[in-house]
């Protein structure tokens, strides 16, 4: 796994003063049209549902054999990015997978959907 830079700590403030992260758990799972590697996923926030683009399909058919298995997975999103279009699907928000030492994508536990992590 390649080590990201140093920050200062006021480049950290800059950052998180503009974040919202929260835990939401995915709750669809549907395969985009035309391409190999995205998917689109539905995330439920507890208190709101929205969609997430994203290009993690490959990486979800290494670990589980089934991109599918991510239904019911908890995570942390980016909540407060501008949609942007891609394939013709909005997507929302952003997942934000936390990874082990080998690169493989890590969950939490569903108590925690909803939380604001930043």
């Amino acid at each position: 796994m390649m080590k990201k830079d140093e920050i200062e700590f006021t480049e950290f403030l800059e950052v998180e003063k503009k974040l919202e992260v929260k835990v939401g758990e995915i709750i669809s799972v549907e395969e985009i049209e035309g391409t190999d590697k995205l998917l689109k996923l539905v995330v439920d926030f507890g208190d709101e549902t929205k969609v997430s683009v994203t290009n993690i399909k490959e990486k979800l058919n290494d670990m589980f054999g089934d991109f599918n298995l991510i239904k019911g997975k908890v995570s942390p999103f980016v909540v407060n990015l501008k949609p942007s279009k891609m394939r013709g699907v909005t997507s929302e928000v952003m997942i934000m997978p936390m990874t082990n030492s080998v690169g493989d994508f890590l969950f939490l536990e569903s108590s925690h959907i909803g939380v604001n992590i930043i």
